[in-house]
């Protein structure tokens, strides 16, 4: 049904040699909506969807004039409100559910003599398999190998079930294994900042343009606010009533801007500005809000500086962490081999609507603000067992020992050492035994993947090495990091101190890491040592990267790298070395950590457009273990009665 267009704001515009039919925010305004060019981005692109949707049941008129009261009190009323996303993304673990009940639908349909093949999402949604490779082989070129077969032995009851509704359901797509992280497919290829469909209005076919907006099964897709994708997670009923096109009742949010001046200083990494952000953010107090980026300052990040920040919406307790249009948006869409039509019109719509983000755009209204100078933020950590607890790097060592007296008692033993069975070294206390560089937060990332991967080449010609009772693993979340890290030459680098790919997928990050070795794990548990993970990941509660490690700290790729070298969270890595050079000298942090001149010379060396299309290309296809999956084609499932897994839900029975 086309919108009642009670603001007379339906218009045409060309890009790229096509036309498409927009509801317009100016004119909306000059027709009655008083000062929504006040507007925060994120709140136009909410008063765009309910314009585009306006039914007069589900969206009224008064709904959509509740924007102008937001505008003068700044959102504090909260009015309920119907959104509706243009799609839906989902990762294997929550989203086989929805597919289950999708295949519940149809049986119920046929029982009652009717089509199955018309239960069908009513919007686009993407399912990527990202959340079952587990690290259980690591630091050998064969790991990956070895991990994709373990992967299918575990999973080849859900992975048909998948496949099957692959090939059933219209507007349904899978991502399958191996392919990367669903926040950063959806980063590199799915999301399209500005999303177009076929419509009937006034009985002529049009194509209309309109934001891209997405919910999805996973707490992180707020990452994709970094390429002014405006979404979030939600739960898995909720999900399910986007597929079929039911509006998502919220209330009109608080909008907090975010204030960023000034540039990251030599060194400094999106790490560190995004731990810096969410300790800000979470002394603020920002649940149940939406977070909005502006000032000069944001001209001085990248896109995957931004992504990184968006990534980790849900540690800050905002709803998304959103940044507008601007002109590094469409470098990226350029960059990423988004098509050029596409470009075109993202960058044509924007700007009539008022979404294109220059230096010189005037502030927005804000509920309320904070600020934060960029050359102000420290090299950073978070922990030990809380994504908000960062502390600067000089301060690890010393914010160990504080939690060895407070947290876990045993500050009287924090020097013991204890053997470790069949080997020729021992453990101790805030010993690193877990350091991976892993999770979408930050391999979405170039700076901080080449960063890694030079520090890693500095450490292997001064002759240092990993220590013995780290267990080290690489999980890129998509194919194109391991791509440009192969042409670099650095995954060499990486390799060589057993940072070899494990994986594209979740796993450490959400605790897939795989088992420790035994005699390491042994030594944990019956000697209760509090040993230390070091991850580039976004969450570190105790005992969810593995079970055997309580102090967990996030950090960038680099610095993952470098506490595998030094071994312990118990030393101060600005001060002491990280081992002895083959020189017999100390090689200390400082002496391996490469300058943001030799990384930018990496990126543009190596990440092209060429890599993200051919890697892209076939992104639904899989590989030789997915097309080798039995799926059945039918329109209805064969369910498996002696299934411990998939089952058919009684929903529909009798």
């Amino acid at each position: 049904m086309a919108s009642l267009d009670s603001f007379k704001c339906r218009r045409t515009l060309t890009a790229g040699g096509k036309t498409y039919t927009y509801y317009s925010l100016p004119d909306a305004e000059a027709n009655g909506l008083t000062g929504i060019s006040r507007l925060p981005f994120s709140m136009k692109v909410l008063l765009e969807n309910l314009l585009r949707f306006e039914d007069g049941r589900s969206v009224t008129k008064a709904d959509i004039e509740a924007f102008v009261a937001w505008a003068d009190d700044k959102g504090k009323a909260g009015k309920e409100i119907g959104f509706r996303p243009a799609r839906v993304l989902m990762q294997d673990f929550t989203g086989v559910p929805a597919v289950v009940d999708l295949a519940a639908m149809r049986d119920g349909v046929v029982a009652l003599g009717g089509d199955p093949a018309k239960i069908n999402p009513l919007v686009p949604v993407d399912l990527v398999i990202d959340h079952s490779v587990i690290v259980d082989e690591f630091g050998t070129p064969k790991a990956l190998a070895q991990n994709v077969e373990l992967e299918y032995e575990r999973n080849e009851e859900r992975y048909k079930f998948l496949k099957w509704g692959q090939g059933a359901f219209d507007n349904f797509r899978v991502v399958p294994p191996g392919t990367g992280i669903c926040h950063q497919v959806n980063l590199e290829y799915l999301a399209q900042t500005v999303w177009t469909r076929t419509e009937t209005i006034d009985g002529v076919e049009v194509e209309v343009a309109y934001p891209d907006t997405v919910v999805g099964t996973d707490s992180h897709t707020t990452m994709v606010n970094g390429l002014a994708v405006l979404g979030w997670g939600v739960g898995g009923i909720e999900a399910e009533a986007a597929m079929l096109g039911q509006p998502q009742s919220m209330l009109l949010p608080e909008v907090i801007g975010f204030k960023l001046t000034g540039s990251l200083r030599e060194g400094i990494t999106a790490t560190d500005l995004v731990l810096t952000v969410t300790q800000m953010l979470r002394k603020k107090g920002v649940v149940g809000k939406f977070v909005e980026f502006f000032g000069p300052g944001l001209y001085n990040l990248t896109l995957a500086d931004r992504a990184t920040i968006a990534n980790m919406g849900p540690e800050y307790g905002a709803t998304c962490g959103f940044f507008p249009v601007d002109s590094e948006t469409i470098d990226y869409l350029t960059t990423t081999g988004r098509k050029s039509d596409r470009i075109a019109l993202v960058e044509a719509y924007s700007k009539a609507q008022g979404l294109f983000a220059t230096p010189e755009t005037a502030d927005p209204i804000f509920t309320d603000t904070l600020e934060l100078d960029l050359s102000t933020v420290q090299p950073s950590m978070a922990g030990p067992k809380r994504p908000e607890g960062r502390v600067d790097l000089s301060a690890v060592k010393a914010g160990f020992a504080a939690a060895m007296e407070t947290e876990y008692k045993k500050a009287a033993e924090i020097a013991r050492r204890v053997p470790v069975e069949g080997k020729s070294f021992d453990l101790g206390h805030g010993d690193v035994v877990i350091a991976a560089i892993t999770s979408c937060t930050n391999t979405s990332n170039p700076s901080v993947l080449m960063a890694a991967g030079l520090l890693a080449r500095k450490a292997v010609e001064k002759g240092l090495s990993v220590k013995p009772w780290v267990k080290t693993s690489l999980a890129p979340g998509s194919q194109v990091v391991a791509e440009y890290l192969a042409k670099s030459g650095l995954q060499t680098d990486l390799d060589a101190l057993g940072f070899n790919l494990v994986g594209f997928g979740c796993t450490t990050c959400i605790g897939n890491s795989g088992p420790l070795p035994a005699p390491i794990s042994k030594a944990i548990n019956e000697q209760g040592l509090i040993a230390g993970a070091v991850i580039s990941g976004n969450r570190n509660f105790e005992g969810r990267v593995s079970p055997d490690v309580q102090a967990n700290y996030l950090a960038s790729p680099p610095l993952v790298v470098a506490y595998a070298l030094a071994g312990s969270v118990q030393m101060d890595l600005t001060k002491e070395p990280l081992g002895t050079g083959k020189d017999g000298q100390p090689v200390y942090l400082k002496d391996i950590w490469p300058s943001n001149k030799e990384i930018q010379s990496f990126i543009q060396q190596n990440v092209t457009r060429a890599m993200f299309e051919e890697k892209y290309a076939d992104v639904f296809k899989g590989d030789a273990h997915w097309q080798a999956v039995d799926a059945p084609r039918s329109e209805t499932y064969a369910w498996d009665d002696d299934s411990t897994y998939v089952q058919n839900p009684p929903y529909f029975a009798g």
